[in-house]
C-alpha cells in the first residue's frame, strides 16, 4: 500500500505545497508519472477532492502522481494578490522537476483542468520542462469570456446565498459586462492576472510539436474545437475529444453536480493510454 507524502518543494523564495502519491509496488503502470495542474479559485476548491481521488487511483495502478497548489493558492505560501500566469508557469516547471526527481526515468504526463490547462500550455511552450503528453480538460482559451463567466457565477452565488442580495454586483455586471473582476467567488484576482486574462485569446496559445496533446472539451464548446482544429492545421500532434460530465466547475455539489463523477475519473485515467 502506497503512502501519500505531503511535501514542500521549489526555490526557497517561492516554495510550493504538494502531495506526492508514489506508484504502488506490484502494480503495472508502465513507466509513466502524472503531474496534476489544478484550476483557479473556486474551480480549484471544487475539484480538490476529485484530483485527490484521481491521484489515488493512478497511484494504485502503478503511476506516480504529484498534485500541487500554485503559489498564492491552496496550501502553498504566498498571497492571492501575487498569483499570475507567468509565476504559475514557473511553478508548474518546479513541480515537473520535483516529480522527475521522485520518479526518475518516468515519462511525465501533465493533466491540467481549466486555467491549470492554460498554464500547462504556456509552461510546455517555454521549453524549460518537457512533458511527453498534455491532457487539457476544458482549457481556458479566452480570458475575457472566462472572466465574464466568473462574474456571472459570482453574482448568481450572491443572489442565492443572501436573503437580501447585494444589487451593486448585478448592476456592475449589467453596466460593464466586459470588465475584469477584482474578486470572483471568494478569490482575489491580482492586477497582473486581470491584465493577462484580458489579453488571453486562442491565438496566444499555440501548441508545440514536442509532445502529444489531448484536448477534452464540452460537446457545445465550439471555440475550443476550433482552436484544436487550428493547431492540427499547423501539423501539431493534437487530438480533440468531446466529453460530457456532471462536474459543475463553480457551484456546490447540489443539486445536479457530482463531487467526484466516475465518468470523469475513468475518462482522465483512460487518457493516459490513448
Amino acid at each position: 500500500m502506497s503512502h501519500l507524502k505531503p511535501i514542500m518543494f521549489g526555490p526557497a523564495s517561492r516554495q510550493l505545497f504538494g502531495v506526492f502519491h508514489p506508484a504502488e509496488e506490484d502494480s503495472v503502470g508502465g513507466n509513466t508519472a502524472v503531474l496534476l495542474c489544478p484550476p483557479f479559485g473556486q474551480e480549484g476548491l471544487r475539484t480538490h477532492r476529485f484530483f485527490k481521488v484521481l491521484a489515488e487511483r493512478l497511484s494504485r495502478s502503478g503511476i506516480a502522481t504529484l498534485r500541487f497548489d500554485f503559489y498564492g493558492s491552496g496550501d502553498s505560501p504566498g498571497e492571492e494578490v501575487e498569483g499570475e500566469l507567468d509565476g504559475w508557469r514557473r511553478d508548474l516547471c518546479s513541480a515537473h522537476e520535483e516529480l522527475r526527481r521522485r520518479a526518475p526515468g518516468a515519462s511525465i504526463v501533465w493533466i491540467g483542468a481549466r486555467l491549470g490547462a492554460t498554464v500547462a500550455v504556456l509552461a510546455a511552450r517555454g521549453g524549460r520542462c518537457d512533458p511527453v503528453r498534455l491532457v487539457l480538460w476544458e482549457p481556458v482559451i479566452d480570458g475575457r469570456s472566462y472572466a465574464r463567466l466568473l462574474r456571472e457565477q459570482h453574482v448568481a452565488a450572491i443572489d442565492t446565498t443572501f436573503c437580501i442580495p447585494d444589487l451593486a454586483w448585478r448592476r456592475s455586471l449589467l453596466q460593464e459586462p466586459e470588465a475584469m473582476p477584482e474578486e470572483a467567488l471568494g478569490t482575489l484576482l491580482s492586477p497582473a492576472l486581470r491584465a493577462q486574462l484580458a489579453a488571453l485569446v486562442p491565438e496566444s496559445l499555440p501548441l508545440t510539436a514536442l509532445h502529444d496533446t489531448l484536448v477534452l472539451a464540452g460537446p457545445d464548446d465550439e471555440r475550443t474545437a476550433q482552436w484544436a482544429a487550428d493547431q492540427q492545421s499547423r501539423h501539431m500532434p493534437v487530438r480533440l475529444a468531446y466529453f460530457s460530465h456532471q462536474l459543475d466547475w463553480t457551484s456546490d455539489p447540489y443539486p445536479n453536480s457530482a463531487m467526484v463523477p466516475a465518468d470523469a475519473l475513468n475518462r482522465l485515467q483512460g487518457a493516459l493510454h490513448e
